[in-house]
């Protein structure tokens, strides 16, 4: 007799391979080796003199990761900050050839940024700016779908970071520490948790994704997963779901088949956020949004408990829970 959770994983999505090392099974997925970042990723701001992005960027700087320039439309041949900036991110491309670009821009005027981006081929196109009007998110993803260079991080999502390596996005990085989980989250208050939690445990973190809590996100957390399951200095993972949508039975999905398939997988530890949100009520936040027949985070950690995650019920067990199962393997 099949569970609850056995049907609604029956329900999820196949994952997609990694790239490079990994044969590509769908749209996009030959990008998703464009996220692991460290202290040999080139990255521009676009935006570059604009007042968040000056900010952002000497921070950024201070942090170590190797920022090369950026993009102001209409000040190319300029200085900031002691770097180039230039008019257009083809020539940024052509000239300091960056493998990530920060778009730093109003949300309005966001979106026709990332086009140019992927259109310029840079591998790397990280988006923080939340309310991107919808229809030019439609616009991006479609785009998306016809390449196989650029890989998009959010919009409204913190980032990505690999700490003390390269930090592209807005995260709090103090708390930061290299070490050896990888965290994918949509949330990003969560995923500052997430840090902590295995900062307090001496675990550290190996890179650190912001997937984002927009409808129409450019990476999913089994997008972010798939880097997890292959990146040498991950030894385990942690995952952050919530409310709305299908993220997480995608991702459950992909587990099942990462287990199935290796004999010694990584410990995945998974939380659901929204358990108390009620039934029959619309609430939330862009991907966060719950309506009336969506399955609840209930639902989804069922998914994720079945697909072999160990699925806490609170972010002050990230930490505590990783360290054990991974002293587990050392016996």
């Amino acid at each position: 007799m099949k569970t609850r959770a056995s049907t609604l994983l029956a329900r999820a999505a196949g994952s997609r391979s990694h790239t490079r090392q990994y044969s590509a099974q769908a749209p996009g997925s030959a990008t998703v080796g464009n996220l692991v970042v460290d202290s040999n990723t080139r990255v521009i701001f676009q935006g570059f003199t604009g007042r968040a992005a000056t900010a952002n960027a000497k921070d950024t700087i201070a942090y170590g990761t190797r920022v090369v320039g950026g993009v102001s439309p209409g000040k190319g041949g300029q200085t900031h900050l002691d770097l180039p900036v230039f008019s257009t991110v083809r020539e940024a491309m052509k000239e300091v050839r960056p493998h990530a670009t920060a778009v730093f821009v109003p949300a309005l005027a966001a979106g026709k940024a990332i086009e140019e981006a992927i259109e310029a081929e840079v591998p790397l196109v990280v988006s923080v700016a939340e309310h991107i009007p919808v229809h030019d998110i439609l616009r991006v993803q479609q785009i998306l779908k016809t390449q196989s260079k650029s890989r998009l991080v959010g919009p409204n999502c913190p980032g990505i970071i690999a700490p003390e390596q390269c930090r592209i996005g807005i995260m709090p990085y103090q708390q930061y520490k290299r070490g050896r989980v990888g965290i994918a989250s949509k949330s990003g208050t969560l995923s500052y948790e997430a840090v902590g939690a295995t900062t307090r445990e001496g675990l550290g973190q190996s890179i650190s994704i912001g997937v984002g809590g927009d409808l129409l996100p450019g990476t999913s957390l089994k997008d972010a997963l798939e880097v997890f399951y292959e990146h040498e200095e991950t030894e385990g993972i942690i995952m952050i779901g919530e409310i709305g949508g299908q993220a997480e039975f995608h991702a459950a999905e992909s587990i099942k088949a990462y287990r199935a398939r290796t004999p010694n997988p990584k410990p995945i530890v998974a939380m659901v956020a929204g358990r108390t949100a009620p039934e029959g009520k619309v609430m939330g936040h862009a991907g966060a949004l719950l309506s009336s027949g969506n399955e609840g985070a209930e639902a989804k950690a069922q998914a994720l408990a079945a697909a072999g995650a160990v699925v806490v019920p609170h972010p002050g067990f990230l930490g505590t829970e990783m360290k054990r199962l991974l002293d587990e393997l050392k016996k």
